[in-house]
């Protein structure tokens, strides 16, 4: 589903936005994740990034974390289902961030995920009145610089990138890849089975396109290479277990 460019240039009434730090007591409203695949596609692009040390202490990279804005003096909030911030303050309390407002505490996340579900496809949201819609908080009020929307069910991708005012869609290279700068990475599909679940993934590409591993693929490249170093001396006449590596 792609969203239409008519609806995409509608004119809107101006809108007052401040960054306001939530009260520490609030109450953030807690929405049930819609499936089970859906941490666990969000668990698997950290992973990939934990694997090869890209995340650092300033960043923030979390699923399902209530981003925070006032528009026209009404508290906004919106749970994306992966999203990435380049630099963050740190917490003036140690502890679990349970929300973030950007401007106020970091930078304006340079990305935001959602995938899609079964229900209103209020991922394509473009309304402005309250409850305000997905598409249009990203876009006219935060102004997420990419916004991706991903089917996991048939392996849609989407990237949007803000440009002049408005997202437009970005095609893929020819390897169906999308090249993200900032993170010095390729983002594309890939199909297979993962903690008991089979279908379509969210992976990581380097810049010489190799794929980033997950810690099981890492593990199971490093048994292959020992069984054939095993084998190798065993065709030499040598057997491991009298190797002394002391």
């Amino acid at each position: 589903m792609v969203i239409s460019q008519e609806k995409l240039i509608k004119p809107t009434a101006r809108l007052t936005v401040t960054w306001e730090k939530l009260p520490i007591d609030y109450k953030l409203e807690e929405e049930p994740v819609e499936n089970t695949g859906q941490p666990l596609i969000a668990g698997a692009l950290r992973e990939a990034l934990e694997m090869i040390g890209f995340i650092k202490p300033e960043m923030l990279m979390a699923s399902n974390l209530g981003i925070c804005a006032t528009v026209n003096q009404e508290l906004v909030i919106k749970a994306p289902d992966w999203l990435y911030v380049a630099s963050v303050e740190p917490l003036i309390v140690p502890g679990e961030r349970k929300s973030y407002t950007p401007n106020l505490e970091g930078d304006t996340p340079s990305i935001v995920m959602e995938f899609l579900s079964d229900t209103d496809g209020g991922e394509y949201s473009f309304k402005r009145t309250s409850p305000v819609g997905k598409w249009f908080f990203y876009e006219q009020i935060l102004k997420v610089p990419t916004y991706i929307i991903f089917e996991p069910a048939s392996g849609l991708l989407e990237v949007y990138r803000w440009r002049e005012g408005r997202y437009e869609l970005e095609l893929p290279d020819s390897e169906g890849r999308h090249w993200f700068a900032e993170m010095g990475l390729f983002l594309g599909t890939w199909r297979g089975e993962k903690e008991g679940r089979t279908g379509y993934w969210l992976r990581w590409w380097n810049e010489e396109e190799n794929l980033l591993l997950w810690g099981v693929e890492l593990l199971e490249k490093e048994r292959q290479r020992s069984d054939k170093l095993v084998a190798y001396l065993l065709s030499q006449g040598i057997n491991p277990d009298e190797i002394d590596l002391s």
